[in-house]
């Protein structure tokens, strides 16, 4: 079972040139999509025949929290390889996708801090796990469990927080750091107890665990913060000197927004609340997505993406990025590695990251690397999670068209959904997620700019002959 983006018909008439082999956007004017084959009759047939083809053992973890790292601004130009980097606990190599087991992960901002490439990061994940369990048992009403748990991450604090500062690159603000989380947690310890002692149901109850929540909430900041200070000092991941006449982001994260109209200007529903417009905020990695995340942002600032409408809207993937013209992407300068498209798209490789390996690997899928099952860093398991499209057989056939999944756990299950490995992974929206569900083909982008982090953007330099 096979995803696959590909070039579709611009006529909502014209049916000769369809492929039974897929399954059409419903309005037939995206040029490239993802797309199933026809024996597989709608997504959830295909959900079942990948999780057949991937089915894999359970994996030990998969939970994150991120925002973006900013402090990485004296990068070298040398690749820091470190051999004890792992990215979470047990990356290892030969670990399996993160959704063959009973709980997925579907926060994109631990699975984002889960991505930071930490060294001899086992003592921190284990604190990492017991912050975001609270937020779990907040959510399920297990109120005597999240006050359990705030008791063992205030016994972490005061036993770890010297080891916890002694790995961080500016010591002094990682203790500070770790002061603020440890004044937080009275409060949210109060407004647990205070949860417990109401009637279930009442507006007490729903008060003190708002409460508890907010202050939790707090806490995983301070967590992502003190994790972004763990990434050793000018860390790159390493990529391949042939992809330097293409833009990368080097060294850290980005933050973008996107601000969507309805080109009617009516409400965004979202639950049966009306917003005037839709915004969303998005992390772009470019620890785990280089080159990938790099030619996203450089994009962005160019404002190839402002006032451009969106393409794709079909319950599966929210879809953008297909310009005006017979091109299907961004035409610019192409990379002598690549090379460009047909209409003089700029091309960027495959880029997928495996857990476990030192950096990604280019120009090729998972599958094709006979690594099939395998998790990657950043999975396709949170709702907005971002992938490139491409065409059906050609992994490097990328240019500027992206998607938003969204993801059910029902319907795509992470490790299963025939994504993982096959479609780079480049980022997450960590705010504003909810508006994809109203987001309609011809709503109109018409905000698009980079917030933090393009500091982090490299433009090309030239390669040599």
């Amino acid at each position: 079972v096979a995803l696959h983006a590909e070039r579709s018909n611009t006529n909502t008439n014209d049916n000769t040139n369809t492929n039974i082999n897929n399954i059409r956007d419903k309005n037939n004017n995206v040029k490239q999509s993802l797309s199933f084959p026809d024996q597989v009759k709608g997504i959830m047939a295909s959900t079942f025949m990948a999780a057949a083809l991937w089915a894999s053992p359970p994996a030990l973890f998969n939970t994150i929290d991120g925002s973006v790292s900013g402090n990485n601004n004296n990068i070298n130009n040398n690749n820091i390889m470190m051999n004890d980097i792992r990215t979470t606990i047990v990356a290892d190599a030969k670990e399996m996708a993160s959704g063959s087991g009973s709980r997925v992960n579907k926060d994109p901002e631990s699975l984002l801090r889960y991505g930071l490439p930490i060294p001899k990061d086992k003592e921190v994940r284990k604190f990492q796990v017991s912050v975001e369990e609270i937020r779990q048992d907040i959510a399920s009403k297990r109120k005597a469990a999240a006050i359990d748990g705030t008791k063992k991450v205030k016994n972490t604090l005061k036993a770890k927080s010297s080891d916890f500062s002694a790995m961080c690159r500016d010591k002094g603000e990682c203790t500070a750091i770790l002061s603020s989380m440890g004044e937080l947690l009275d409060p949210l310890d109060a407004a647990l107890k205070d949860a417990q002692s109401s009637f279930n149901g009442s507006d007490q109850e729903r008060a003190a665990l708002d409460k508890a929540y907010a202050g939790q909430d707090k806490l995983q900041k301070l967590l992502t913060q003190l994790e972004e200070q763990m990434v050793p000092e000018g860390y790159v991941t390493p990529v391949p000197d042939e992809y330097s006449d293409l833009p990368q982001l080097r060294g850290g994260r980005a933050i973008v927004e996107f601000v969507l109209n309805k080109p009617d200007n009516a409400p965004f529903d979202v639950e049966g609340v009306n917003y005037p417009e839709a915004r969303m905020v998005m992390v772009i990695d470019g620890f785990t997505a280089p080159v990938t995340g790099g030619n996203f942002v450089d994009l962005v600032q160019k404002g190839f993406y402002t006032n451009m409408p969106i393409q794709r809207s079909d319950g599966f993937v929210v879809q953008t990025g297909d310009p005006e013209g017979p091109a299907d992407g961004y035409v610019g300068t192409p990379s002598k590695s690549i090379g460009k498209g047909k209409h003089g798209e700029r091309l960027i490789p495959s880029e997928i990251f495996v857990k476990g390996d030192k950096g990604p690997f280019y120009e090729t899928t998972i599958e094709d690397e006979g690594r099939g099952g395998q998790a990657t860093v950043l999975p396709f398991s949170s709702y907005g999670a971002m992938g490139w499209a491409r065409e059906e057989y050609d992994a490097n056939s990328g240019s500027s068209q992206f998607f938003w999944l969204l993801f059910d756990s029902d319907l795509t299950p992470a490790g299963k959904n025939v994504l993982d490995g096959r479609y780079p992974c480049f980022g997450y929206v960590v705010e504003g997620a909810d508006f994809l569900r109203d987001i309609k083909e011809e709503d109109i982008i018409v905000s698009a700019k980079v917030i933090d982090g393009l500091d982090k953007l490299v433009q090309p330099t030239a390669v040599s002959e």
